[in-house]
C-alpha cells in the first residue's frame, strides 16, 4: 500500500498560534489532567463527525479514533488517540498521559491485534504489530517531535511506553 493507505484528515494548521502553548500547557500536570477530562468529550466529537473532527482540532493534531475489542469484554473499545504517519502505516503510543499504568487498549491490541481506525469519516480495518527496540525509540521520538509533551509523560512513568504500528488489512482476515 502506499502513502494513501490512510488519509490525511484534519482541520486547524501545526502552524497555528495556539500550538505552542497548548502543548506547554499539556505539559504541565493541570494540563494532561484536562486532556485527560476532555478525551470523553473528544471521544464524541470523533465518534459524531466519524474523524473529521477533534477538541485538539485549532492545534492540527493528527487524532485518529482507534477502537479495539476488550479482551476480557470481547465489547468494541473506542480511543481518541493521536498518531504518526510513516509511509503505509501510522503509529500510535499508549503514553496514558505518564500513568503508572499502561491504558486499556495497549492490552486489547497484545490480545488481539486485528482493530480498526476512523479516520476522515472512513472505517478502516487495520492490523496492529508492537514496536521493541530501537524502532520503538525511534517512533516515540517522533512523537516527542510532533508534540513535547510526550517526552514530560516518558519523564513521569517507569514503564516502557508501549508503541503500536497500525497497518491496513483485509477486514476477512
Amino acid at each position: 500500500m502506499t502513502e494513501s493507505a490512510f488519509p490525511d484528515v484534519r482541520w486547524g494548521s501545526e502552524t497555528s498560534v495556539l500550538r505552542r502553548p497548548a502543548a506547554a500547557f499539556a505539559a504541565t500536570r493541570p494540563g494532561s489532567w484536562v486532556l485527560r477530562n476532555l478525551s470523553g468529550l473528544d471521544r464524541r466529537v470523533l465518534e459524531r463527525s466519524r474523524g473529521r473532527l477533534t477538541v485538539l482540532g485549532p492545534i492540527g493534531a493528527p487524532v485518529v479514533l482507534l477502537t479495539t475489542t476488550g479482551r476480557k469484554s470481547g465489547q468494541p473499545r473506542i480511543s481518541p488517540l493521536l498518531y504518526v504517519r510513516e509511509d503505509d502505516r501510522i503509529f500510535v503510543a499508549g503514553s496514558n498521559f505518564g500513568g503508572e499504568r499502561h491504558p486499556g487498549w495497549t492490552a486489547n491490541l497484545r490480545a488481539d491485534p486485528h482493530a480498526t481506525v476512523t479516520i476522515g469519516g472512513r472505517d478502516l480495518p487495520v492490523r496492529a504489530t508492537e514496536l521493541e527496540g530501537e524502532e520503538r525509540e525511534r517512533i516515540y521520538a517522533e512523537f516527542m517531535e510532533m508534540v513535547r509533551v510526550y517526552d514530560v509523560y516518558r519523564g513521569r512513568t517507569d514503564r516502557e511506553i508501549r508503541v503500536f504500528a497500525l497497518a491496513r488489512s483485509d477486514p476477512r482476515g
